[in-house]
């Protein structure tokens, strides 16, 4: 059986983890967490980077830390995640959802741009498969408006845009490290701050709202409610595990890109046949091989190749229902302008088995079987 994705593991993290247990320190902001901040500080070079209990828990944190209230608006693609939405209508937020760019499945900024009102309070890109947005346009249109961004990273770490690091590009970044990432720790994430105002806010809101970090660094003689929060603080169990991970992400990326590259070669004869769609990487990102997904032509035959790849042990998946479909979608949100490449692009879309400890047979029997599939 070839799986979607095995949880990446280097031997290291054992040894982490036993460390954090011997130290019986095990709730969060022990040495592991504070040494897996200083490692994502380093990658994206943001002044502070604050590990929390998940990708979710970091757009939450986000949207407190932007003040998003009841009747804001924030723009953001249909086609993510719910965790995506979810961080912003918890505030009492309107979605605003918008079409994608159909070559890189992100959002389109010229329809950011039109669906600006006086209402809208963040823009929220998302780098999807790891391929950043077009950070410049966005950027620019949130300057003339004074909105801010908030980067939706969560697929995208170590991953670059015309030599910036994802997440840093905009004031909130929000990395995940769900088992399913490049980088694991099983259930976590990450807030990046990269405007310094909000780094003292930031630390209160992850310490349940109260002023518990600057406590211990001696600034108050004691510890109390301060602020709206929660707990979004993770185990040093957890950070532990990551730490290992994130040290040696440089190795971890290049044999990931490895399994990429594979595909992008293998899969180039029937893309110029015709038969699929490669996936598209622009010539101002270095991406980090998150995943590797083709377009086949229509649902059905999706479907069928689906069906196909499993009868030979290969686990191939499709995500992300448009949100602005989703009966939650239509509670919470609306979408503005046309509907022309999301709906469409999410029904073909296929995503391939890639994950660390796949080899390069592994790979190869993929391809042959995709192959296959279009022989019959």
């Amino acid at each position: 059986m070839i799986p979607f994705n095995i949880p990446p593991y280097v031997t290291e993290s054992s040894d982490y983890t036993n460390q954090a247990i011997a130290s019986r320190k095990i709730c969060g902001d022990g040495s592991f967490t504070k040494r897996c901040n200083q490692e994502l500080e380093n990658i994206t070079g943001a002044p502070k980077a604050l590990l929390t209990t998940s990708g979710t828990a970091a757009l939450e944190m986000a949207a407190i830390l932007l003040n998003i209230k009841e009747g804001d608006e924030v723009i953001m693609p249909s086609f993510t995640f719910v965790s995506t939405s979810n961080a912003f209508v918890l505030r009492g937020a309107k979605i605003i959802f918008v079409d994608v760019d159909p070559k890189t499945m992100n959002i389109d900024p010229a329809c950011v741009r039109a669906a600006i009102t006086e209402k809208t309070r963040a823009i929220v890109p998302v780098h999807y498969a790891g391929v950043c947005c077009d950070m410049d346009e966005l950027q620019a249109i949130a300057d003339t408006h004074g909105i801010p961004l908030v980067e939706d990273a969560a697929q995208a770490v170590t991953s670059l845009y015309k030599g910036r690091p994802a997440g840093s590009m905009s004031s909130v970044g929000c990395f995940s490290f769900h088992e399913t990432k490049n980088f694991s720790m099983g259930e976590g994430g990450a807030v990046i701050l990269n405007d310094e105002a909000m780094i003292e806010r930031g630390e209160i809101i992850r310490e349940k709202g109260t002023n518990r970090t600057r406590f211990y660094r001696g600034l108050v003689d004691k510890y109390t409610w301060v602020d709206i929060g929660s707990s979004f603080l993770p185990s040093e169990l957890n950070a532990a595990y990551l730490l290992a991970q994130l040290e040696q992400n440089v190795q971890i990326t290049e044999k990931r890109m490895a399994r990429w590259d594979q595909y992008h070669e293998g899969l180039a004869e029937l893309e110029r046949n015709g038969l699929i769609g490669r996936m598209f990487v622009p010539s101002y990102c270095v991406h980090n091989a998150h995943m590797y997904y083709i377009k086949l032509r229509s649902l059905s035959e999706r479907s069928d190749l689906i069906a196909y790849l499993r009868q030979r042990q290969i686990n191939a998946v499709f995500h992300y229902v448009p949100l602005h479909s989703a009966q939650a979608g239509l509670k919470f949100g609306t979408f503005v302008g046309e509907d022309r490449y999301t709906t469409e692009l999410s029904e073909r879309i296929l995503r391939l088995p890639l994950y660390y400890e796949m080899t390069q047979s592994d790979c190869s029997q993929v391809i042959e079987a995709i192959y296959g599939f279009f022989a019959r």
